[in-house]
């Protein structure tokens, strides 16, 4: 069996927690907007709610996009589908959504890329109800799982190996990768954009990785990018992207 990834356009384009720039961010509108604009995968953040649901949000507080305050962690399921991120009251399109929620929504149509955002809380169970709920919707070959947490990835990997994953390098601790890449299972490396340069790339491919590189909303910084031969980008402006990547296309076919 080919890697999801044979199937994709190179470079492709991933849609930075849905179609952020057009729509409010990790919520089913951004979701399907992005498919709409036709990026070929999203991502999104998930973490658990304190009754152990598997909630889509990147902070580990709700204020800075939605209309309450608190703690991800500390609230239920039942307060967090009543906020809104921007859209009308009571508009499922715009609340918090569940991670089933949008997997049902998109996988089918894109690619999804579920980063483990259990940061403030990195022994939760978010690595294994991740893994059981992809089982159970039988999307293996739809989904990759990232984090910049090393641990987590590796307690993902071991109840589900099949399911790829990309490791995130944070530009506060670059260092972090390098140490550790050899004890985590990946096959993305997903690099902050300020960390690559064109021997970088070159280094992570002999290596046999992926490059995807976020967050990448600027259009020469993307023909630079696609120029080095990057795999992906994740942006927030998915038109934009594929923009770019036509006319880097077309003037590398002449």
């Amino acid at each position: 069996m080919q890697p999801f990834w044979e199937s994709l356009p190179r470079p492709f384009i991933i849609a930075h927690r849905g179609a952020s720039r057009y729509a409010p961010e990790n919520t089913l509108a951004a979701f399907r907007l992005a498919v709409a604009q036709g990026a070929d995968a999203v991502e999104l953040d998930a973490k658990l709610s304190r009754d152990g649901r598997i909630v889509v949000m990147h902070d580990n507080t709700v204020d800075r996009t939605t209309n309450g305050s608190g703690a991800v962690r500390e609230m239920d399921w039942e307060a967090l589908q009543r906020l809104s991120a921007g859209g009308e009251e009571d508009d499922p399109e715009t609340a918090i959504p569940l991670l089933e929620d949008v997997l049902q929504a998109v996988a089918a149509d894109v690619l999804v890329n579920i980063e483990l955002t259990n940061y403030a809380a990195p022994s939760d169970d978010l690595p294994y109800l991740v893994a059981d709920l992809i089982t159970r919707l039988n999307l293996q070959e739809r989904v990759w799982i990232s984090s910049f947490n090393p641990w987590v990835l590796r307690r993902f990997a071991k109840r589900m190996p099949d399911v790829p994953i990309g490791f995130l390098i944070d530009d506060r601790y670059p260092w972090l990768y390098p140490l550790l890449r050899r004890f985590v299972p990946h096959q993305l490396t997903e690099p902050h954009l300020s960390l690559v340069n064109e021997s970088a790339v070159r280094r992570w491919h002999a290596q046999g990785k992926l490059v995807a590189v976020y967050t990448v909303n600027d259009a020469d910084d993307m023909r630079r990018l696609f120029a080095w031969g990057v795999d992906a980008i994740f942006t927030d402006d998915p038109p934009l992207a594929q923009e770019v990547r036509e006319e880097f296309l077309a003037h590398s076919r002449v």
